[in-house]
């Protein structure tokens, strides 16, 4: 796992064709907005989050982020020790996310 500043983050994710995007916010915390094309996956519900991620594609990147960056920090944990090649933690999360949001698709 990494952990990286939002620029940092942003930066190496524009350069990977195949990321993923993980929030691992709840429903209610996502209703806020999302960052584009990333799948939410309520990391407080852990049975749901570990059957959720147990379908990924392992040889793909992550990047994953949560409100402050500490589930996210859990969340990206969980996946190294489920054999994940790749998962990048937003430090500070959506707290001190200052670029575009979306509102989620399934709201």
């Amino acid at each position: 796992m990494k952990n990286l500043s939002q620029e940092e983050w942003r930066a190496q994710l524009s350069k990977e064709e195949n990321a993923v995007i993980i929030d691992a916010r709840t429903t209610l915390e996502c209703e806020t907005g999302i960052v584009e094309n990333a799948i939410m996956i309520d990391f407080l519900k852990p049975d749901l989050f570990l059957e959720e991620i147990k379908k990924l594609d392992r040889s793909k990147s992550y990047y994953v982020y949560c409100r402050s960056g500490n589930r996210s920090g859990q969340a990206c944990k969980i996946m190294d020790d489920l054999g994940f090649r790749k998962t990048v933690n937003l430090v500070g999360g959506m707290n001190e996310w200052n670029a575009g949001k979306v509102p989620p698709n399934h709201i």
